[in-house]
């Protein structure tokens, strides 16, 4: 391999890192892979996010990725909030991954197809430390086949 094939290669592989790194309104991004596509009712994707700035107003998103082979139109979540001082806070999510003629919802090609979902738009945080995100299905079935990815993002909102 040349010197010139290795600086190629090298420069394919930083590119898409410095892409993701201008991004000045992302305080937190992680997305979580399901184990097999497979969401059990007992497993928590759990998320902790240090917040810094009590005085900026922020965006919460959740990103999920899902198969075509996905059974349903919509995904239930529950997200459990633990605050800095211990207190907790739970919310029921439902998540539109299909219109009423079954036709998938979100970006991507082929069979995997990317859903963001604004949670809460220009929400403050009152307390500076870390909140922890616990997000589990809430679909009554043990095992929800077709999820591949959960994630949580957290924006300034400017």
């Amino acid at each position: 391999m040349t010197s010139r094939n290795i600086r190629y290669i090298v420069g394919l592989l930083i590119f898409p890192l410095l892409l993701c790194s201008c991004d000045p309104k992302r305080l937190f991004e992680e997305n979580r892979v399901v184990d097999k596509g497979i969401w059990s009712s007992t497993e928590k994707q759990i998320f902790e996010v240090t917040i810094p700035d009590t005085t900026l107003r922020y965006n919460v998103y959740l990103n999920i990725r899902n198969a075509m082979e996905y059974p349903y139109s919509n995904l239930y979540i529950f997200m459990q909030t633990v605050f800095p001082d211990g207190r907790i806070a739970r919310d029921t999510i439902e998540c539109a991954l299909a219109d009423y003629d079954g036709r998938w919802l979100g970006s991507g090609m082929g069979s995997v197809k990317y859903n963001r979902f604004l949670l809460q738009n220009g929400v403050s945080f009152r307390q500076k430390g870390t909140y922890r995100f616990e997000l589990e299905q809430a679909m009554r079935v043990n095992e929800l086949k077709g999820i591949r990815d959960i994630g949580l993002r957290i924006e300034k909102n400017e």
